[in-house]
């Protein structure tokens, strides 16, 4: 789970760690009025969305005086940015944020994530901030350093200094880029984060370690025991598909193609993407129906399939375990019996009770095709869409 910048420094400033002063607003009017409690000069404005790159879209700007804020502010609020990490539709800005300027003299990047490849969590670090870390590592690799730490309830003093060695700090504020990295170790464990990004990170001109930029995100499986962060959660920023995916427990993810997959269990989902792909189309969706679907939740999946404009043709692909294949099959009776399927669908069935969910879906009336196996499958879904 994704959520905005002001409420990842809320998140920061409650574990002690230094942010600018900030205030948001869901209107113009209120951030106005907010605005002119901040002790400052200068005002920095920025656009929340849930997506990266804002700055050079025109949705941070950094204004001299209040006049200055509201004008800017009129011409923000409710426009969509488009940002590579947006696609080409946009976000529509909903709210704003304004903080307080500060004097830079150096900037650094600094993230922590979870690394499921050794299943341990890793600090990066660079000095080399406000820069897309992408383009950094490309170009001068040199500059990252990694640290992966085993999991632990505290992080040592020398676990730090391997971290901050890049930053290059005088002495003096070494101490604090320490306590600033164990406040990060322990906000990310306690709040069952996933990732957190600071870039930059600053070392202000009165020589003050401040997060100028805060991105966290969240483990969508941990939500359940973490109702703060959940309250965080702005639906409006997100697929609107997704989200109702979301109230079924589908694990949902739309995309650009034309095939819809409905799959049970990850990796084979991942797999009869990779093959549809492989015959020279693209898949619409990741959807795994998960391994004890009922057909209720097999119906929802069909229908969140088909409320998609361009998908051509439906890929269902069940290896019966736990999901016993007559299950499935009389999910997607239902759904057709609730909503016209007026695209081509391919059902491959396989393993538990498969002989009695293909009776059923003989015996139904829907015009399908059936495949033997994987392979089979993707081959007749592409050539039934031509």
């Amino acid at each position: 789970m994704n959520i905005h910048e002001h409420q990842a420094k809320q998140i920061l400033k409650e574990f002690g760690i230094k942010v600018p002063n900030g205030v948001f607003a869901l209107s113009v009017e209120d951030l106005i009025n907010k605005a002119k409690k901040l002790n400052t000069n200068k005002y920095v404005l920025k656009a929340q969305i849930h997506a990266g790159g804002r700055g050079k879209a025109g949705g941070i700007k950094i204004l001299n005086n209040i006049d200055e804020l509201k004008k800017a502010s009129k011409e923000l609020f409710g426009r969509k940015l488009v940002t590579p990490q947006t696609g080409p539709e946009g976000k529509e800005v909903k709210r704003l944020y304004v903080e307080e300027s500060l004097s830079i003299e150096k900037e650094f990047y600094l993230s922590c994530l979870v690394d499921r490849a050794s299943s341990k969590i890793a600090f990066i670090s660079s000095d080399q901030g406000g820069m897309d870390i992408e383009e950094v590592a490309k170009n001068n690799p040199e500059k990252i350093i990694t640290t992966k730490l085993d999991i632990s309830k505290e992080i040592s003093d020398s676990e730090c200094a391997k971290i901050i060695k890049i930053f290059n700090l005088k002495n003096n504020l070494n101490l604090e880029a320490t306590d600033l990295i164990k406040s990060i170790y322990k906000m990310f464990l306690s709040t069952d984060a996933s990732l957190v990004e600071i870039n930059p990170l600053i070392l202000t001109s009165d020589q003050k370690i401040v997060c100028l930029d805060a991105k966290i995100n969240f483990d969508d499986n941990s939500l359940y025991r973490q109702p703060e962060i959940l309250e965080l959660r702005d639906l409006s920023e997100e697929n609107p598909t997704e989200v109702e995916a979301s109230k079924h427990d589908l694990a949902y993810i739309k995309l650009d193609g034309s095939i819809g997959c409905m799959v049970n269990g990850a990796g084979l989902a991942m797999a009869t993407m990779d093959i549809i792909k492989l015959y020279g189309k693209e898949p619409a969706n990741f959807l795994d129906v998960g391994g004890g679907a009922s057909k209720e939740k097999v119906s929802s999946a069909l229908k969140i399939i088909l409320s998609d404009k361009n998908v051509k043709g439906i890929l269902i692909n069940i290896f019966g375990g736990i999901m016993r294949c007559d299950v499935l099959a009389q999910g997607v009776v239902d759904a057709a019996q609730e909503i016209k399927i007026n695209v081509p669908l391919v059902v491959r069935l396989a393993g538990t009770n498969f002989l009695e969910g293909k009776k059923i879906l003989d015996g139904s009336g829907l015009k399908l095709i059936s495949a033997e196996n994987l392979d089979d499958a993707a081959r007749k879904i592409v050539e039934a869409i031509g």
